[in-house]
């Protein structure tokens, strides 16, 4: 790194390092954030603010570990002055953090550059992650569509549902980084006309190349939408396959009911044992009321099999 323009990168630092590293005038607020530990459960609102001689911002990275069927999200914030730019990244104890590997290369190589564009560049890289885990999504989608009529129901059931919650989440953490990055190219100003990014810290240039990152947020929210519709159509396919199988099973048990209703009647009639009823005394009214049984039962069979309910 230059000693004019510097990247501090700091992975789930402590307090004291991260007061330590931020600017003297960093906003309470912007502080608590920056301190904050990592809560799956209580996640901060993705942002880009401009506050004077600096821009604060907090990132989200939703992950999917399909393995374990697990979701987890990765924070970066950072902080940005016309000469340092300030990253730290947040993960979730035992998961993979955020690798700005690639990034810092970059930064080796183009020294030259500011550091409001390798914040475009670090936003564009979420971006880019979005569209990414989009991919996932969708070919997670065409994985249960392909064996939904082969599984049982149950396993079809809880596959849509976690699609479902990882296309709420995803939605949960796209919108507001979106909204976030389109406050900088809009030229949003404060109540007195003051554009809310100063151009030393964010030039014209830079604020230009965050709609690149814009338009791929824009492309990752149109695919989450088309991704939310499959899962519906998926899951009232689904539905139909239940009731249609539901439907044949109650089919079934009504052939058995109507089968055994007549044998029922018969061993019924005869089962009073009255004595002026003649079958009764009869050499072969056993085997008579077996014969009517066997043929009525036959001919439902075939009523049934004509009329094609089983």
């Amino acid at each position: 790194m230059s000693a004019g323009h510097a990247w501090v990168d700091l992975l789930d630092p402590s307090a004291e390092e991260i007061e330590r590293r931020t600017p003297a005038n960093l906003h309470p607020r912007a502080y608590e954030e920056l301190a904050r530990p990592l809560d799956q459960d209580d996640l901060p609102r993705p942002t880009i603010e401009g506050h004077g001689d600096y821009v604060f911002g907090i990132l989200l990275l939703p992950h999917f570990v399909q393995e374990q069927e697990r979701a987890y999200v990765q924070e970066i914030d950072f902080v940005l002055t016309s000469n340092h730019l300030l990253t730290i990244r947040k993960t979730p104890v035992g998961d993979a953090a955020y690798d700005p590997k690639a990034l810092q290369q970059v930064h080796a190589m183009r020294e030259h550059l500011k550091p409001g564009m390798f914040t475009f560049y670090l936003v564009d890289d979420v971006a880019e992650h979005y569209l990414d885990l989009l991919d996932v999504l969708d070919d997670e989608i065409d994985e249960v569509e392909q064996r939904i009529d082969r599984q049982h129901p149950s396993a079809t059931q809880r596959e849509l549902v976690d699609l479902r919650q990882h296309v709420i989440k995803i939605r949960r953490t796209l919108g507001p980084t979106r909204d976030a990055v389109r406050s900088v190219i809009d030229g949003r100003a404060d109540i007195e006309g003051r554009p809310l990014f100063r151009r030393e810290v964010f030039p014209r240039d830079v604020e230009l190349h965050f709609a690149q990152a814009h338009d791929k947020l824009l492309r990752a929210n149109e695919g989450l939408d088309f991704a939310r519709d499959m899962i519906a159509s998926l899951r009232d396919y689904h539905q139909s396959l239940l009731a249609n199988e539901a439907n044949r099973v109650g089919t079934r048990l009504t052939v058995v009911a109507s089968l055994l209703l007549f044998p029922t009647f018969i061993v019924g009639v005869y089962g009073q044992n009255f004595d002026d009823m003649p079958e009764l005394h009869w050499r072969f009214g056993y085997a008579f009321s077996w014969a009517v049984i066997v043929v009525v039962t036959l001919l439902q069979l075939w009523f049934f099999r004509r009329r094609r309910w089983i």
